[in-house]
């Protein structure tokens, strides 16, 4: 059980892929631009992730070294594709917003990392647990870099689409919030408190 719980929570905090691991960072800055693009894109990497780690893990004794690339990214883009063929017909505002950083699922870090290191490597129900883990923390990082950058550049929090809720009045925004410079200021700062909290609870373990 232990084994399972520490799988699982990795991706919260001790290996959280866009905070520690430093990769996918493409999309924390270029979707995060609103509460539901990023809880949207999050929940489309995590669907995409758990899939892949499934099938890899289920015939990875049957996929030969000198070709496991190639079928890694074949894996990972049929479920990319149906991510976006799913939005396009139901969540077509999504599907527009996330534009371009939709198809990029398909060579994204994160997914290629984790099914190179873990789902080639282990069982499938661990394989599950990494995928929900690292899918959960990718996604709560999204929310949360959303949030606050829609909150103090827009001065709303959008939920949905055509649902918006206005909390901040048009003279006291930060435009800069909605640009990339504003991305790059809100996942500096959540990167250091991250850091500060590792450095602490390492403190404590000595």
């Amino acid at each position: 059980m232990n084994k399972q719980l520490k799988i699982f929570t990795n991706g919260f905090i001790k290996e959280n892929p866009l905070l520690v691991l430093n990769i996918g960072l493409c999309s924390s800055l270029g979707v995060t631009t609103s509460v539901f693009n990023g809880l949207g894109m999050g929940m489309g990497m995590t669907f995409v992730l758990l899939m892949s780690e499934i099938v890899i893990s289920i015939f990875r004794k049957f996929i030969p070294s000198a070709i496991r690339l190639p079928v890694f990214i074949t894996i990972i883009a049929a479920f990319t594709t149906i991510v976006q063929l799913v939005l396009q017909a139901f969540v077509t505002p999504l599907y527009d917003a996330l534009g371009v950083f939709l198809p990029l699922i398909v060579v994204n870090c994160i997914i290629m990392g984790r099914v190179e290191a873990f789902a080639s490597k282990n069982n499938p129900s661990d394989s599950i647990l990494d995928a929900l883990g690292m899918g959960i923390g990718y996604t709560l990082v999204l929310v949360f870099i959303s949030l606050i950058r829609e909150l103090l550049g827009s001065g709303s929090i959008t939920i949905w689409t055509g649902i918006s809720f206005s909390l901040i009045p048009e003279d006291y925004r930060i435009g800069i919030f909605n640009s990339a410079p504003g991305g790059f200021l809100v996942f500096g700062f959540l990167a250091a408190l991250v850091t500060a909290i590792k450095q602490a609870q390492a403190k404590r373990g000595k």
